[in-house]
């Protein structure tokens, strides 16, 4: 199999022919030297690390960056000045109840991940197809228009559906459009094939922005006709972190500019193959680079070598820390329903409530939910998807807790 295009684009940001794990490590201890080094000399949040490390493996000694301290510290943490700051992201994440934050990327930041972008759509989009973005505009340095300026960099044709649009929209912009690929959220997606009776032109897709239980990409993958492409990326690592390659055995991590940890609830680096939290370390980010960050995801390394030859580390599915009820594992266990489009889902400590759009029964929803949580009590209603139904989440899925 021939080399993932990560790897390639990594050799020409490093200029190197060839890519090995030395290699690799070896930037990023330079980096994370260089980095500490800035810490020690700008004397803000993190001025009381080592300036040096003599190992990767010494990363683990130094303390975790939590997202309270990222929430209360923007001042402390920005590596730049603020007329190097060519965007801000501000605000708690979607579907999350951690603290708001203020993220900030120079236009290098920028770049390099308009870059990463470009080299994992470029494994399942040819030039001159037509990719649907379904992703938020938030202006020029927003997550659509990066998508966008990646697909156009490949000499494809990027359709900006957005997101938050009606089925109807969705589909006569599909219909219109002809696009043979999809960058979006999966349950959306899943709802949308669904309400449209057939994907269309429609026959591959990269999904990001939420967690894919195995539930939906199977459901995906049988109505495309084709492997996912899964990416996994937060605005602390400037939006882009690891893509699937065309093995689809995992997603192949940006490691020349993040070097990532998997740790157990107590703090302690967890071998390949067992889940965690995922730690970040953000080595090349120019703006507000973090060490050690708690991401609150939880996946796992893949252990031994990708099919497809590459170097790079690997994790696993990404998803937030499991709940009782959790919404991953009722995604998985719903949708396989072939007439649901949707469903929004509460927990007041006792009963389950669905709330589906689609053509399911509510027996059926039940039933699931059941099987799922025998010692829950499941309330489901179901009602038809109509033309200008939005979707049940305006961002990430949870499940609404109430005391």
């Amino acid at each position: 199999m021939r080399k993932i295009r990560l790897e390639n684009w990594i050799c020409e940001v490093e200029g190197l022919s060839t890519l090995d794990r030395e290699t690799l490590e070896d930037i990023q201890l330079r980096r994370l030297n260089e980095l500490l080094a800035r810490e020690k000399a700008r004397g803000g949040f993190y001025k009381g690390l080592p300036e040096r490390l003599g190992s990767l493996d010494e990363l683990g000694a130094l303390p975790f960056t939590t997202p309270e301290q990222l929430a209360e510290n923007a001042p402390g943490l920005l590596l730049t000045s603020q007329a190097e700051v060519s965007r801000i992201i501000s605000g708690a994440t979607s579907g999350t109840t951690g603290p708001s934050k203020r993220i900030f990327y120079t236009e290098r930041d920028i770049a390099h991940t308009v870059g990463f972008f470009a080299a994992g759509i470029g494994e399942f989009v040819s030039p001159g197809e037509g990719v649907a973005v379904a992703m938020p505009f938030s202006g020029p340095d927003g997550l659509g228009e990066l998508i966008c300026r990646a697909v156009k960099s490949l000499g494809a044709r990027a359709v900006r559906l957005g997101f938050g649009r009606t089925l109807a929209e969705q589909a006569e912009m599909l219909g219109a459009e002809r696009p043979e690929a999809y960058i979006g959220m999966p349950v959306p997606l899943l709802g949308l094939l669904r309400w449209m009776g057939a994907p269309g032109s429609l026959r591959r897709a990269l999904v990001s922005g939420d967690a894919c239980p195995a539930g939906v990409v199977s459901e995906l993958e049988r109505l495309l006709g084709s492997r996912l492409f899964p990416h996994y990326g937060s605005r602390e690592m400037c939006l882009g972190g690891a893509v699937t390659c065309p093995a689809h055995e995992g997603m192949h991590l940006r490691e020349n500019h993040v070097i990532a940890e998997i740790v157990s609830p107590s703090g302690e680096t967890l071998p390949d193959g067992e889940f965690g939290e995922l730690v970040i370390t953000t080595v090349d980010m120019q703006a507000m680079p973090l060490i050690r960050y708690k991401t609150g995801d939880h996946t796992r390394f893949l252990a031994g070598k990708c099919p497809c030859g590459g170097v790079t580390r690997r994790l696993d599915t990404v998803r937030r820390a499991r709940e009782m009820p959790d919404i991953a594992e009722l995604d998985s266990a719903l949708f396989p329903l072939p007439s649901l489009i949707d469903y929004a889902a509460g927990f007041d400590g006792e009963t389950l409530r669905i709330d589906a759009v689609g053509s399911v029964s509510a027996v059926e929803l039940e039933a699931a939910a059941r099987e799922l949580y025998p010692a829950l009590r499941s309330e489901a209603a179901v009602r038809p998807a109509a033309p200008d139904f939005r979707g049940c989440c305006a961002g990430k899925r949870s499940i609404t807790i109430t005391a």
